[in-house]
Formats: structure tokens, sequence, C-alpha cells
């Protein structure tokens, strides 16, 4: 157990909302003084992958729009429970977002289009007797014997036809070769999404963008207990010793605006090291310009964790993520709109209610692009009468149907031609085009975490005779949760922090829905419908 004492320091290694968790479960459940907490980052700002930015002038952008779910993300509502809005100190975060989807729902009724503009009947799955038996096959083989297979070894052509996986793969970010044991897992994890996965209405949101309803609240309860946030900040390696089978972190190497220092560790100090990035070398286009592909590992995040893969077997294979930014990749885009023309015909056209935030899908874009309307104001600060909407593509390469160019090669005004056209209303394109900004966000490593990957390739939290330091994030191992979600890189913070500290406090269980017989009956005659 490590002694938290008055001379005791923690130095976190990232700015994402793993760090952020793991400073504050130090200060709440470990009674470590917040003074002594350093968060060493290299960007300008915390959050990592939870973000959100822009003007009304300018334009807004998000990377990715997280959404979240009451029965999975116990960890993350632990945390938000006790940090409260930045309104009113009374209210919660985690309350706010109770209120707000109570309020505003979401409920899709045009969770897929099809290439004639036709809203498709969603509830009808289309799986057929084969689809259930290759599904249930997956649920009932170990990982160990599903290893570092394909999603489409394990389905017949028919499965990627259907409905179902048109709607579950475009929820989650799915593409036919990832893991298929990350495939299964989310199965497991949210089988209670099965009979209500065309209308998305388990779905919580926050009510502003991710970064103005968690990040910031989160950091202003950080820096009033004394968290030292270290910007500009860049750690190139940390050097370990080990006697008798017990590691221990001893110097942190860093860049601080590309000066070299290097920061020493005393016995008792700690270290939380995030490995890898999502959103790591995203690089961003407007109405005219092509966002670039990076492919060079110009972040920092990936090379430490290729530093310190080299220093022990079990800290993970970090090529087997980063190594093919050809399957990891994909494109987003926030359309900043000073005319309500838009969303008023996709109100008109979907049926859904203004700002519910339902996923709308073009089942037979060449994308496969996704759109959702959330409500306004999205950001702190949106003006009335400034809108926002927000897509991605999942398929890069295939020329569009109505522009004939290449997502990846697309201006920000040739997706919204493209976007314009799978709604069918070139009949507003003038004024549409003439009252809206396009920001493009191209991320290599976006799915990267859904890799085809082995057992050990994702090193664990608290690695074998570790005694002061920790890895966090989305690339560590942590049984039977599901990466690409904030639940996962929370738990992990909350994992770290326990077993360092040695505190004897229990961790919220992986939500297990197998376990419920309701929902488990519930699924069942969804996929038999």
């Amino acid at each position: 157990m490590i002694d938290c004492g008055r001379e005791t320091k923690a130095y976190l290694v990232g700015g994402g909302i793993a760090a952020l968790a793991t400073a504050a479960f130090l200060i709440r459940d470990g009674d470590f003084p917040g003074r002594n907490i350093r968060i060493l980052e290299q960007l300008p700002l915390a959050g990592g992958s939870l973000d959100g930015q822009g003007s009304p002038e300018q334009a807004y952008v998000t990377r990715g729009g997280r959404m979240l779910e009451d029965e999975a993300y116990t960890c993350l509502w632990d945390l938000l429970g006790t940090i409260p809005t930045l309104d009113d100190e009374s209210v919660s975060v985690r309350q706010e977002i109770i209120d707000f989807n109570r309020d505003w729902p979401t409920h899709a009724r045009a969770r897929l289009i099809d290439r004639g503009h036709r809203v498709l009947d969603a509830s009808r799955l289309g799986l057929d007797t084969r689809d259930r038996l290759e599904l249930t096959r997956l649920l009932v083989l170990p990982e160990s014997v599903i290893g570092s297979r394909r999603i489409d070894e394990f389905f017949s052509e028919h499965f990627f036809a259907t409905n179902f996986w048109a709607m579950w793969r475009t929820t989650f970010a799915f593409q036919n070769w990832h893991s298929a044991i990350e495939l299964k897992r989310y199965f497991l994890r949210f089988l209670q999404e099965f009979p209500r996965i065309h209308t998305l209405s388990g779905v919580r949101r926050t009510r502003l963008d991710q970064y103005d309803s968690i990040v910031r609240p989160l950091t202003e309860w950080l820096l009033e207990r004394g968290v030292r946030f270290e910007h500009g900040v860049t750690v190139t390696d940390v050097d370990f010793t080990e006697r008798d089978g017990i590691r221990r972190a001893r110097l942190l190497h860093l860049l601080r605006d590309g000066s070299p220092e290097s920061v020493e560790l005393a016995e008792h100090d700690l270290a939380f090291l995030t490995l890898g990035s999502m959103t790591a070398d995203a690089a961003y286009g407007g109405d005219d310009t092509v966002p670039e592909l990076i492919r060079d590992k110009r972040d920092g995040s990936w090379t430490l964790w290729e530093t310190l893969s080299r220093k022990a077997p079990d800290f993970g294979r970090p090529a087997v993520f980063n190594g093919n930014v050809t399957e990891a990749a994909w494109e987003s885009f926030t359309l900043t709109m000073r005319s309500p023309a838009l969303l008023k015909r996709i109100e008109e056209f979907s049926g859904n209610a203004p700002g519910t935030g339902a996923l709308m899908t073009f089942k037979d874009s060449p994308w496969l692009m996704s759109i959702v309307v959330p409500h306004p104001p999205h950001f702190a600060g949106q003006p009335d009468g400034v809108f926002t909407l927000w897509g991605y593509g999942l398929f890069l390469d295939t020329p569009g149907e109505h522009t004939g160019t290449a997502m990846a090669e697309s201006t920000g005004q040739q997706i919204l031609t493209e976007l314009l056209g799978q709604l069918g209303f070139e009949d507003i394109a003038d004024e549409v085009r003439t009252t809206t900004t396009v920001t493009t966000v191209m991320m290599p490593y976006i799915t990267s975490q859904f890799a085809r990957r082995s057992v050990h390739d994702r090193p664990l939290v608290i690695p074998h005779g570790a005694r002061n330091f920790a890895f966090l994030g989305q690339y560590v191992e942590i049984p039977e949760d599901v990466v690409f979600t904030v639940e996962y890189s929370v738990r992990s913070a909350m994992h770290a922090v326990y077993r360092l500290l040695g505190l004897d406090l229990p961790v919220p269980p992986v939500h297990h829905a197998l376990t419920e017989p309701a929902t488990v009956l519930a699924a069942l005659r969804t996929a038999l419908a």
C-alpha cells in the first residue's frame, strides 16, 4: 500500500478522461493531496478525445459523439455523481445528464434510410436462421479460441446485408475486418440494446458536447483542489527498476515546449501512464480543403508506448493497434448552420422530435454516412439562430454517389453535397451551402482499439510486480469490458488508483446482461422476430 503522505506525488501522463478520472479518484477516495498531483499533457487543452470547440463566427467542431448508457457505464456514473456542474454546484454532472435525457429522450424514427430516400422499417432486423446460429456460435466461443480472427470470419454475406448489422456497426463504428473478440464483448455488454437498437432509446447524451458537459466541470473540480495541469509537456520515456520481481518507475523523461527535462520519482511517488490515443494526429479540413491522413505518428502518445513496449514483454504491442492506418481511420464532419432550413427539413423527413439526437444512417451510401442532430445549444455560448449537425463516414475510399469523389479526398462542401444528395434535399442546396460552414476531421487511429489482437497485445492496468505505476486508457486490458467507451477509460483509472493505493473499495462490476433473464428474453424475441 502506498503511503499518501504530504510529500507523496502522483504524475499523470496524458490529460484525457482516464487521467482526469485518476486524479479525481486519488483525491476523492484516496485522500491524496491535490497539490501533489501533476497532469502532464502535450496538447493545450485537457480532455483528450472528449472535445468540443469553436465559435459561431468561425465554426464549431467535435471529432466524435460519445453515446452513453445507463446499465453499462457504472464507473463513469460513479465519478460524475460527485462532480458538480459549472452552473449549479448543488447539481452533479450525473444528475444533469439524467434530467436532460428525461426532458429530451432519444428515439430514432428514421434510423435507416435507403438510396431512394425512403425511411426503412428498422425494427425488422433481417436476421435469418443461419445468422442467428452464427451469432450464437460467436457468443459461446471462449476468447482464447476466437483469438485474432476477424468479424467476417464468423458470419456469412447475408448477415452483413441485414438491417441489424447496418445499425449495430454504425452505432459502435465496427468494420467487418475488426476483432471478433471485441464484437463478442459488445454483444454481451450491450445485449439490453438489442430490442431498442432501431430507436436507440437506451442512449444517454450530455446536455452540451462532452468537453463542456464533462471535461470542464471535472477540470474545474480538480483545479479547485490544487491539481497542476502542465501543458506543452510530452513524456518520451520512463526508466524502471526491477528487484526480486518488484518493478518501479524511477525517472520520467520529457520535453517541455521542446526542451528536455527529467523528473525523478521518490520512493512512494506514483506514475499513471496513458498509452496510445484514438484521436492522435487528427487533421482538420474546411469548406474548400481536405484533411490530411497523417501516417507518421507525430503525436507523442503512440511513440511513448512504443518506447515502453521495448522495455518489457508484458507492456503490450502497440504496432498491433497503430500499424494499419488504412483499417483504423475514418472521417467525421460538423456542420455549423446559420439557417434552420436543413434541420427543419430533416425533422419533417425523419419524424424525429427536434433535438433528440437520433442517429440516422444512409444504409446504401457508398461512404456509409451517418448523421446526428444534437439538441441546441450543443456548445457553450452557442447563440440562438446557429445550429449544428455531426456526422461521419466509415468508408473513406469509395466514390460518393453524388460527388464521384472519395470521402477522404472531399472538401467540406463536397461532403455537404453528398449529404444533401443522400437526403434528397437538392432543392434547398443553394440556401444550405451559403449559410453552412463545414469542418472535417480525419482520424487515422479512431477505431484502432478494435484491431485484431491476441490476449498479450494489451498490457494489464497494473503489470505484474508493479508497485508505483499503472497504465491507463483504451489500450490496456480489462477483462470482459468494451473499448471505444468513456467507461473503459474511467474503469482503468479506478482499477489503477484502488490497487496502487491498496484501497478496500469495490470497483463496480462489469455489467453482465446474461445474468438478467428479462433482458435475455427480450433480446431473444428481437433476434427471432
